[in-house]
């Protein structure tokens, strides 16, 4: 089935901002609670956001197979089990729909206000219900930046790292979207110098820039994907903070791995922007430097050309930008990831979600987190406000932020935003 919702040509009726991360090409997917206090999964095109509910209700996806409550649900869980002939279907109609030489709706003011919301009448909703949450770690550059603070200079990768995406199961109850705000964590840590743990709030927070891919459902049990096949059971894509208490991490992650130090929080973008939407924008990721077992090895392009900012606000001050990445940067692609994931037999579900990892690139103004930005606070962040900072304070707010651009286009993710809020007390 064609990508008819790329055309790069293709105008909208509706009035949208000339450089809007939302054109009527990227047409993402997620869930919102409307002014009248109803869920329901919509799309978005400019700062419209649009009921895909009422829109099948009303009968403009005739023709297509849907169940009739299919966009009536809090979750996308089940629209992305229909799979990609489905995915790409609704998107083309969707195209259709608000294409400006299609009056059908643009002449009828009663759907109109139906359907069409504008941003201040919603309230964005976790898309999909999480049920496993895997965090790689797959820049190459990241994961010899803490080599080097924590190991060997001279042997910061470990012997397994060019040979498989390396990736640790995480807690999916704390995934929540943009504009929730987290407590700082509190546990164990033990200080510099001393060989008995104390206890209280982290003093290391620190984020981490990443993106995640949704699945659909892809294999069952014992059934590897093969990596030719694993971009067919990718959804789409998320900008996501995978919140970090590092001294608390430090203390707990031998010899089991992350644990309480990344559970407390992770934050992703609301809108999910699909596979197809960024198609034009597929990148050669770097090249194997080791060679690759058979179930690894991948032909043409990858990866993806997403150009990616973080941000720190203090309360009551202007933001800073502090490192603009790429998603091109990555060693290790989505397709390595899921079929590495899968060579085992382990099943993955509609609603799964798996992380990058750390995405830093090769320069330290794109290194994706305070650990490496401060060099493990050893350089101060100097803000536009005149403050400097090592790791995350209290009342800071990081913004995340991704889109492609090319010639003919922009598609982008909105941002992820989220404030950190002192220890909770009871």
């Amino acid at each position: 089935m064609s990508l008819e919702a790329n055309n790069p040509n293709r105008e909208t009726w509706l009035d949208i901002p000339e450089n809007t991360d939302f054109p009527i090409q990227n047409i993402p997917f997620g869930v919102f609670l409307t002014r009248d206090d109803i869920i329901t999964i919509g799309t978005r095109i400019g700062d419209y956001a649009i009921d895909l509910g009422a829109l099948h209700q009303l009968g403009y996806f005739e023709g297509i197979p849907l169940t009739d409550d299919i966009f009536l649900q809090d979750t996308l869980n089940d629209f992305i089990a229909d799979g990609r002939k489905t995915w790409r279907s609704v998107r083309n109609r969707i195209a259709e729909i608000f294409d400006k030489n299609n009056d059908k709706l643009k002449n009828n003011e009663k759907d109109r206000k139906t359907i069409l919301f504008t941003l201040d009448e919603i309230e964005m909703q976790m898309p999909v219900e999480v049920g496993d949450y895997t965090d790689f770690y797959s820049s190459k550059e990241h994961a010899t930046n803490i080599g080097k603070m924590f190991r060997d200079p001279d042997n910061a990768l470990l012997p397994n790292w060019m040979h498989i995406p390396v990736g640790y199961h995480g807690r999916s109850s704390s995934i929540v979207p943009s504009g929730i705000p987290l407590h700082r964590p509190q546990g164990q840590k033990l200080p510099k110098g001393a060989d008995t743990p104390i206890f209280g709030p982290s003093r290391r927070l620190d984020f981490e820039l990443e993106m995640a891919f949704i699945t659909t459902a892809a294999n069952h049990l014992g059934e590897p994907i093969k990596i030719e096949e694993a971009e067919e059971y990718i959804f789409g894509m998320v900008i996501f903070n995978d919140w970090s208490a590092r001294d608390i991490q430090k203390w707990e992650y031998v010899p089991l791995g992350p644990f309480l130090g990344k559970s407390f929080g992770s934050s992703i973008s609301p809108w999910i922007v699909t596979l197809d939407a960024l198609e034009p924008f597929k990148a050669e990721g770097p090249k194997p430097e080791k060679e690759l077992l058979p179930y690894l090895r991948t032909t043409g392009k990858k990866s993806y050309d997403i150009n990616l900012q973080v941000a720190l606000k203090p309360e009551n001050s202007e933001e800073t930008v502090i490192s603009n990445s790429n998603f091109k940067y990555m060693y290790w692609n989505m397709c390595q990831q899921l079929a590495h994931h899968t060579v085992n037999g382990c099943p993955v579900n509609s609603g799964d979600m798996m992380a990058s990892g750390t995405i830093s690139g090769p320069t330290p103004d794109s290194y994706g987190s305070m650990l490496e930005l401060s060099w493990g606070g050893t350089k101060p962040l100097k803000l536009n406000n005149g403050e400097e900072r090592k790791f995350i304070e209290d009342n800071d707010t990081v913004i995340m932020r991704a889109h492609c651009q090319n010639h003919e286009v922009r598609i982008g993710f909105g941002e992820v935003s989220s404030k950190i809020l002192p220890v909770f007390k009871d």
